[in-house]
């Protein structure tokens, strides 16, 4: 019962009951002190006797044996009706027992909801062997500011000033093995902010220590379309590697947890040849 801890006649005051039934007081005396009648006042002096203070404690209102309770044949025949996706109100009528007695029985078992007939497959993590065997990359879009927001001012006039300014373009990319990540903000989504972002992570790959040997540079793409699509583009990547945005660049490496698994994927992830 959700009841007030303070209130009469809960646990708190059984015990002033008992208390008061303690200190030499007569049944009748402490029943009007309690506003009960002398047999409340003599059943709980009684359980506390018996059970000490967790017989003040309010019981299930559950018999303690059933008259007629359900037999064990039908319990088998609801659970294997249940598997066979039945709903409550099919199974009391091909049974002819009550939906309430269906439902008793399939919450007994815990097969109260159709999810706990097949429980999820266990989650399969996984890790690559060696750092740059699998890159996980994605592109975040985020819309540009040039004012503090009203969560913090108060001030919700001229809000819409900010519209039309842009957006900025966070590419981010997570090594599988070393869990390794890089991020930077680009003016935009194109191939040469791609490529800038790609060759600037290689150029931090060889400057990251790792513990596997050997101790050459840590290469971080072992992709042959990556290494294709940079020897074509020669000229142009020097020059890359130290583009930055028009507004204030950020490039974070940090390194995450180790059981944080990413699921394989974005379209822009490079993968082993």
């Amino acid at each position: 019962m959700n009841i007030h801890q303070n209130a009469r006649l809960t646990p708190s005051g059984r015990g002033r009951l008992v208390r008061l039934a303690r200190s030499g007081l007569s049944s009748k005396a402490v029943a009007e002190t309690m506003g009960v009648c002398p047999k409340t006042v003599g059943k709980w002096v009684a359980r506390f006797d018996a059970e000490g203070v967790a017989g003040l404690q309010d019981r299930s209102s559950r018999p303690h044996r059933l008259h007629r309770p359900t037999p064990a044949r039908t319990q088998d025949a609801i659970l294997a009706l249940h598997r066979q996706r039945l709903t409550g109100q099919q199974i009391a009528r091909d049974l002819a027992v009550s939906p309430a007695t269906i439902s008793r029985v399939l919450r007994r078992h815990g097969l109260n909801r159709i999810r706990n007939l097949e429980p999820p497959p266990p989650v399969q993590r996984y890790e690559r062997e060696r750092p740059g065997e699998l890159i996980h990359i994605d592109i975040k879009k985020l819309g540009r500011f040039e004012r503090t927001g009203h969560r913090i001012t108060g001030e919700r006039t001229g809000q819409s000033k900010s519209r039309g300014i842009g957006w900025e373009y966070l590419h981010l990319a997570v090594d599988d093995h070393s869990r390794l990540a890089y991020s930077e903000i680009h003016p935009d989504e194109k191939r040469g902010s791609c490529l800038a972002f790609l060759f600037n992570l290689q150029l931090l790959g060889g400057r990251v220590p790792h513990a596997s040997s050997p101790p050459a540079p840590l290469m971080l793409f072992l992709s042959r379309r990556f290494s294709r699509t940079r020897s074509a583009t020669t000229s142009f990547s020097a020059p890359v590697s130290r583009r930055r945005s028009r507004t204030s660049s950020v490039v974070a490496a940090r390194a995450v947890s180790p059981d944080r698994r990413f699921l394989p994927a974005s379209r822009n992830s490079l993968d082993q040849p």
